[in-house]
Order: structure tokens, then sequence, then C-alpha cells
């Protein structure tokens, strides 16, 4: 039986990168998905023709999670169509690295609304519809373990998507509701490539000091994310697991 069968999932900034890979990699194992976008309609609505090609069931759902009121559609959205929630993957994110010196307002409020923020509005929308056995799963970055130069900003937002991992285990863990945090290192992604990270000596150092010898693929991480979405990993919260091939 598939692992995932008759579960409800939410994937937000979901339309390409590691959100896509997670969202397919959900209905594959029978959940069925909305595919969260906030401006890639094109790209979301085809992750959906991908996953209902493969015999699997979901929607695009546009939204914006640093938005209350987005994120509360896009959670009300999952219940009116499939009628209840079961998994949330916080997955939307923004990054841009910049030394000290070029760190704006702009660029602080930016990456806070849609990273942390946006954790928080669509956790909680969420929270309202989870029963026991739901799983909260945030996508981290092991920047907040490693803190890279020119990081400091997005950096400071993914400790606290773990500071975030650790509260809400403890707030819904009487209510048997799971919250762990995936933490991948360097992922080739339409968004790596488009930074210029791949090729870069960025990208070769990482390489150098990864002891798996390459860096992630998405669906590296949406495999970690079928784990803690299932009853397999049923007697995990609160965990920040760091998905980086060792490296540290």
């Amino acid at each position: 039986m598939s692992k995932l069968a008759g579960k409800v999932a939410v994937v937000t900034g979901a339309s390409k990168g590691i959100g896509a890979a997670i969202a397919t990699a959900l209905a594959a194992e029978g959940a069925s998905v909305v595919v969260n976008y906030a401006s890639s309609q094109e790209a979301a609505d085809a992750v959906v023709a991908r996953i209902t090609a493969a015999g699997g069931k979901a929607v695009a759902v546009r939204g914006d999670v640093s938005s209350k009121v987005d994120a509360e559609a896009i959670v009300d959205a999952a219940v009116a169509k499939f009628g209840r929630l079961d998994i949330l993957v916080n997955n939307s994110g923004v990054y841009n690295f910049a030394p000290l010196e070029d760190v704006t307002e702009a660029d602080f409020h930016r990456h806070f609304n849609i990273n942390v923020l946006g954790v928080l509005l669509t956790t909680q929308a969420a929270a309202k519809h989870l029963g026991e056995g739901g799983s909260v799963i945030n996508i981290g970055s092991l920047v907040s373990r490693i803190t890279p130069p020119g990081s400091a900003v997005y950096t400071a937002t993914k400790g606290a998507v773990d500071a975030i991992t650790g509260v809400l285990s403890q707030e819904l863990g009487p209510r048997k509701i799971r919250v762990n945090s995936i933490n991948p290192g360097m992922v080739e992604t339409e968004g790596s490539i488009a930074a210029g990270f791949i090729g870069s000596d960025f990208n070769h150092h990482a390489v150098a000091q990864t002891p798996l010898g390459r860096i992630g693929q998405p669906d590296d991480i949406a495999s970690i994310a079928v784990f803690l979405a299932s009853d397999a990993s049923g007697w995990l919260t609160g965990e920040l697991l760091n998905a980086a091939g060792g490296m540290r």
C-alpha cells in the first residue's frame, strides 16, 4: 500500500525546485496535494499535470504565504477540495546573499516576511485542521549551522525556522501533531542555477566539503519529506534533519 494513501498535503512554493519535487513525491505515495504558488501559475500547472498524468491527485492554488488571508485561503482550498488536511510542507522561501554593507531594510523584511512569517501564518491556518498524526515539515537550511559569509539575513531567517520548529513541536505535540525541519545543503534547482551558484567556486567548495562528493538534487530532499509525512517517522518531532550529504 502507498505510504500516504488517503492523506491530504499542502506544499507551499511548489511550482519548482524542491517544492515541486516534494509535491510530486507525496502524490506518488498516494497523497492528494495542493501545489501552492505565488506567481508561477504556468509552472504550478505543469507540476499538477505531471502528478495527474501519473494517476495522482493535485490542484494548483495561488497564494502569498506572508499574507494571513492568503495563508488561510491556501489551507481552506485543500479542505474544500479534498475534505481534510494531514500534511503541511512549509517550503516557500527567498534567498539573496549580500555582504553586511549591502543589507537593506527592504531585503530584510522581504526575507523575514516570506521565510519566517510565512511559516507561522501557514502553520497557524493548518493547525485548525490537522488532527492526530498530522505532520508539519519545515524546509530550513544548512546555512543556520555553517553560517557562510554574505548570508546574514538569509541565515537569520533559517535560524528562526529552526527555533520555530522546536517551539511548535512543543505546542502541537499534545495534539499528536509532529513538527520537523529538513535543512538542505546546496541543491541544484532553478533558483540556485539562476543565482549563479551552480558551477561556481562556491559550488566546488561545497562539493569538496561534502563526504558524499556532490551537491543535492530536489529528489534527495523529497524522499526525506515523504518519510517525515508518513507514519514511519511517528516518533520524531522537533528534529532538524541536515540533508547535505554529510556536509557540516
